[in-house]
């Protein structure tokens, strides 16, 4: 069974940081991008960054370009989300997804199969 464990969520200051993981189990996905997505109170869910299988060419929303860090480490089946500058905005709840095709870098949450429970991240102002 296929399982997906964020952590590292909690409440932070405007200005600070926070380091997400994600740990996979049940499967490899070491050919699988991975993504990060999140949903705030009353919105839906959006995407945050993905990271293809070799870990170059890596995707971010512009609302977090250049504070955001997607990274992997394929021999731990994980992946991570290096927020700095937070801001209130970057409220919400924080998930990591794997599509269910190999290789292809995807942004659109519809073709992401595999979610975790989530992980909640509070900046306050």
């Amino acid at each position: 069974q296929v399982q997906l464990a964020e952590s590292g969520g909690g409440l932070v200051q405007a200005g600070g940081s926070l380091n997400l993981s994600c740990a996979a189990s049940g499967r490899t996905f070491n050919m699988y991008t991975m993504g990060w997505f999140r949903q705030a109170p009353g919105k839906d869910r959006e995407f945050v960054a993905a990271i293809p299988w070799s870990g170059g060419g890596t995707q971010y929303a512009d609302s977090v370009k250049g504070r955001f860090t997607i990274s992997r480490d394929n021999a731990k089946n994980t992946v991570y989300l290096q927020m700095n500058s937070l801001k209130p905005e970057d409220t919400g709840v924080y998930y990591c997804a794997v599509p269910a095709a190999r290789y292809i870098m995807y942004i659109s949450a519809q073709e992401y199969h595999y979610w975790g429970q989530g992980t909640q991240v509070t900046v306050s102002s």
